[in-house]
């Protein structure tokens, strides 16, 4: 129903094979969002029956997340190097076979593996799966409508993780938020085969192996370093440096100098950490307020969060239009624009309790996913399609890290309270809203159909 929408001109419409084609991209998509968040309320049950310590049991979500933002970028490029498709499906099998592992899990170096593989899996299928859509959708208007069906579910992903965790760990067990993801991964290879279209260039390139290796092990550093330990970002900073070196330097680099200096494509993934790290580090404070001060249980404090994820839908699907006559750079202004005024009274949350929290989280949500379609299509615009691999594994990275940072750098901001880290939030949002007017370019405004040869599926 979501992919089947008519428009008043037939060449807008998707062929056949191009609905099928983003079911299965929105499938994978929407499983590997909900991975993120569909274990944090079951942490306790988990470290009570596997045999965690408390010190150990934040590895079950800190291990996910290096893997899935530290190697986004280099499976970025390596589905532009080796096949898109081939890559996305060696990631379903990883997702599949993880997650029936972490399901049976009896000790913590096996879930923990499971994890692992569950983040390696994330960091290849999402660059994989994007720059599929960008390269099955031409750019213009049915781009910008996949784009959006994309964002929302993925962001709507992140919400219905913490709802399922919380009701499958009451009603069932937590080994079901493992084992959810096992039908998923079957039907998606079963089906994906037949209508993804692989595309590779004509002449394979050398893979550039000592920046493959600086930027892997240096976004790892970051990533540890704000969840575990601040001194690797220290080093997490040197192997980024050596990274931008050797870069200026190689024949074929991973990263081409060349696509970073690209002003949309610099600024607009600038603003698509910032757009993941504020929402997902609201939704935490909230979540620590509601169980900590009003005494929510963990499914209580999900299912509030309920009407956030009908807002991010509802962002996603209405951005394409908003983009279509507000063009990119006004857009994605709007977007943190709006989300800065929902967010604010939000300092309000202890008098006015769900009555304040509901239509807030609601406004913010659409408005976040407004932002997100905004950078998404900024990020991947007026490259080639070679580039696209590595655009969407650039915009992918900076969705990974914006997840992984937002949580632990409110987390020190809360020690100043949760009206602190409220307005700090905002503040956040409004910042990036002035510094997207003052360093995008203005970028196409979409107002006419797209030609009618544009819409043939991709043969490459």
């Amino acid at each position: 129903m979501l992919v089947a929408w008519s428009t008043r001109d037939d060449r807008e419409r998707m062929t056949s094979r191009q609905r099928i084609t983003l079911i299965v991209l929105l499938s994978a998509g929407f499983t590997l969002a909900v991975d993120f968040s569909i274990l944090n309320v079951a942490l306790p049950a988990i470290g009570a029956d596997v045999g965690f310590s408390a010190g150990a049991l934040q590895w079950v979500a800190t291990a996910f997340a290096l893997c899935a933002a530290g190697f986004t970028l280099l499976f970025g490029r390596i589905a532009d190097l080796f096949g898109r498709r081939r890559l996305f499906l060696v990631g379903m099998v990883l997702l599949g076979i993880g997650s029936l592992v972490g399901g049976v899990a009896t000790v913590p170096w096996l879930l923990l593996v499971a994890r692992v593989a569950q983040g390696l899996a994330t960091a290849a299928v999402t660059p994989a799966a994007l720059s599929l859509l960008t390269t099955s959708f031409p750019e213009g208007a049915l781009r910008d409508k996949a784009l959006g069906l994309n964002g929302a579910l993925m962001a709507a992903g992140f919400t219905t993780g913490a709802i399922l965790g919380g009701v499958l760990t009451d009603l069932l067990s937590w080994r079901w938020a493992f084992f959810v993801n096992v039908p998923v991964a079957v039907a998606v290879l079963l089906v994906a085969p037949a209508v993804l279209v692989e595309s590779r260039p004509a002449e394979r390139p050398r893979l550039d192996v000592p920046g493959a290796i600086t930027v892997t092990l240096g976004l790892l550093a970051i990533v540890y370093g704000l969840t575990t330990s601040p001194y690797a970002l220290i080093a997490g900073a040197v192997l980024l440096g050596a990274f931008w070196i050797i870069e200026n330097r190689v024949a074929a680099p991973l990263v081409p100098v060349s696509i970073v200096r690209k002003r949309d494509v610099r600024w607009g993934n600038v603003a698509g950490l910032l757009a993941f790290m504020t929402e997902t580090s609201l939704v935490f404070v909230l979540t620590v307020y509601l169980q900590g001060q009003l005494g929510y249980t963990p499914l209580g404090a999900g299912l509030s969060f309920a009407v956030l994820g009908v807002g991010t839908v509802l962002g996603g699907i209405v951005a394409p239009k908003i983009l279509a006559r507000l063009g990119n750079k006004r857009t994605v202004v709007a977007g943190f624009a709006v989300q800065a005024a929902a967010t604010l009274p939000l300092v309000l949350i202890g008098h006015g309790g769900l009555a304040l929290l509901l239509p807030a989280t609601f406004v913010g949500g659409v408005a976040n996913l407004v932002a997100i379609v905004g950078f998404m299509v900024t990020a991947t615009s007026g490259l080639p399609d070679g580039e696209q691999g590595l655009a969407t594994g650039l915009a992918t990275m900076s969705q990974q890290v914006g997840i992984t940072v937002g949580i632990p750098v409110m987390s020190a901001v809360m020690t100043g309270g949760v009206t602190t880290a409220i307005y700090v939030n905002a503040a956040l949002c409004a910042a990036t809203a002035v510094l997207v007017a003052v360093k995008l370019s203005r970028g196409p405004v979409r107002s006419r159909p797209v030609p009618q040869a544009s819409l043939a599926p991709s043969a490459r």
